[in-house]
């Protein structure tokens, strides 16, 4: 492709409003422009590597017996209101009204619609197993889209969705995509997690998500030095490690002043890990007391999945409920019900007397209180693993995949059933599979990339060589470089040539900034002596090549695995 026939629009200062690198670079090397908040549009250069990931996707998928299809992005509210999603799910659904006031929705994903297809179209246990995917474009109204097209309103997303027979089906069409998506992370040349999840909204037993590390990730993720233990920071268990703890009687002190965890330990020079935090929730059925070890944060979502949803109570209703102020709530003598992180099983603590400069010393769960127990706790690092004696780590991810067990959760209320062998309707098993196509890519960047721009890895690279006569207005610079790229274009090696009349500091700038794996200089040397220079963006080592062998010598270098 010549540069001065393609839309490439490289700019040199970055984005006022981006944050994440991806989001700079992409911007900057002419990949996207954002035309408003979370929608962006994908220009030639950042198609090419879109299709290059796809070209992965549908090969590996295909490679596990995947069919392709497409189905709508517009969807009738009742395929929706028939599972529940439609009112569980808020203001993330874009939803609409057709010109006959029938309510719409745009879809963010699409279990509804292939349960709907396999209630018309499945009959019998011999049209199972089947599995079917798309790659479409999904629609979720982002409260607050940032980071570039790592989180956005409008994406496109390879899906796809397995129908069996029984869990066992489930099982192995489950183990045939984590291999899948495996092979085609692997392929993309990124490095990733494979981690237990939290299904969520998407419902189901089991789900895994695929985790490529990066500072710019919202996700997080803990990790055992040791064992293979990892799962996502919301599903994650840890083992405190635990105190000396004082042999302390129950006893009333003094604390005046010390209202948090941090003046309470100062006041009494003692470590956060022998108090009790005590945080009044209000919930859907009242009032709840929440414990967790002092050296402890609560994680809500683990909360809100044995509690519900729950939000802190107002400080009028902490004096009315427990009456005393925050800083001097605890569980001793307290009415109402209490859930307790499992750290606090053993040990004596210290914690509010529910008397404002008060303390109690000495208080023991199980003993002075009965707490339902649950872990409640958000993991940190150095926590102890719970499968091993390894140390926790936790690092900051960007989720590029998901994986669900979704068991017949669709597939109950819209009716998708079969028959058996013994002509019995049995509703058919599910199972959902999402990759963020251009989160790859963003990942990708934020994985490669260095001072001077983005160091694509081969499989996504938007051409594989970078041809860059230095001077377009010298007719002897301008033969040999044509005379190459018909060269290169005949070996079938994907090549952009800058013919631009620029000067060749600016050359240099844009060929570092888009990072293709090579780079051919056309110079004053390629006159006088014969000789090109070909340089690696990854290494960047550069060496001189006679312009016999250029295309050759780029073809072999192309050839040999380097990412």
């Amino acid at each position: 492709m010549r540069w001065t026939r393609s839309l490439i629009p490289t700019l040199k200062e970055e984005p006022a409003e981006a944050e994440a690198v991806s989001h700079k670079l992409m911007v900057r090397a002419g990949l996207v422009r954002q035309l408003a908040a979370g929608i962006y549009i994908t220009l030639p250069l950042g198609q090419r590597v879109l299709d290059k990931i796809n070209a992965i996707i549908r090969e590996e998928m295909n490679r596990i017996g995947g069919q392709e299809i497409t189905m709508p992005v517009l969807h009738p509210a009742e395929l929706w209101q028939q599972t529940g999603r439609w009112t569980t799910i808020g203001e993330e659904m874009f939803r609409l009204h057709d010109r006959g006031k029938r309510p719409m929705c745009l879809g963010m994903t699409h279990e509804e619609v292939v349960a709907w297809l396999a209630a018309h179209e499945i009959r019998s246990y011999r049209d199972l197993p089947q599995i079917w995917y798309q790659v479409q474009t999904k629609l979720r109204d982002e409260a607050r889209p940032k980071s570039g097209v790592l989180r956005t309103r409008e994406f496109v997303m390879k899906d796809s969705y397995s129908l069996d027979r029984d869990e066992a089906g489930l099982k192995q069409n489950y183990e045939l995509h984590k291999e899948a998506y495996c092979r085609i992370f692997t392929r993309c040349g990124l490095t990733f997690h494979v981690v237990e999840s939290d299904p969520g909204m998407m419902g189901g037993a089991v789900a895994h998500e695929f985790m490529a590390p990066s500072e710019a990730g919202e996700d997080e993720i803990a990790l055992c030095d040791r064992c293979s233990y990892s799962a996502n920071v919301e599903l994650a268990v840890s083992r405190p490690l635990y105190p000396v703890f004082p042999h302390w009687d129950l006893e009333e002190i003094a604390t005046p002043g010390a209202g948090t965890i941090e003046e309470v330990c100062r006041f009494l020079h003692i470590d956060p890990a022998l108090t009790i935090k005590s945080l009044l929730l209000m919930t859907h059925d009242g009032p709840l007391l929440a414990l967790l070890r002092g050296d402890q944060r609560l994680h809500e979502k683990k909360l809100a999945r044995v509690a519900g949803e729950a939000r802190p109570a107002h400080r009028d209703e902490i004096l009315t409920h427990l009456g005393a102020g925050a800083g001097s709530i605890g569980p001793v003598g307290v009415k109402l019900p209490i859930i307790a992180d499992e750290s606090l099983r053993e040990g004596r603590y210290t914690a509010g007397a529910n008397k404002d400069g008060f303390h109690l010393r000495g208080v023991e769960p199980g003993i002075h209180f009965q707490p339902r127990w649950a872990d409640i706790h958000h993991v940190s690092n150095g926590d102890r693993c719970p499968h091993c004696e390894g140390s926790l780590r936790i690092e900051r991810v960007i989720e590029v995949g998901n994986i669900f067990r979704l068991g017949t959760k669709y597939s109950v209320p819209m009716k998708a059933l079969y028959l058996n062998e013994a002509g019995e309707e049995c509703p058919i098993v599910m199972g959902s599979y999402g990759i963020g196509v251009a989160r790859i890519a963003a990942a990708a960047v934020e994985q490669r990339h260095d001072d001077l721009g983005i160091i694509w890895p081969s499989a996504l690279a938007p051409f594989q060589l970078h041809l860059l006569p230095v001077n377009m207005r010298d007719q002897k610079t301008v033969e040999l470089a044509e005379a190459l790229y018909a060269g290169l274009q005949l070996e079938g090696i994907e090549t952009l040539y800058d013919d631009r009349d620029e000067r060749a500091g600016v050359k240099f700038k844009d060929a570092d900034l888009l990072g293709l794996p090579l780079r051919i200089t056309v110079g004053t040397r390629a006159i006088r002596e014969g000789v090109v220079d070909l340089k690696e963006r990854i290494s960047g080592k550069e060496v001189q090549v006679p312009l016999s062998e250029a295309v050759s010598k780029a073809r072999a270098l192309l050839s040999r695995p380097t990412d």
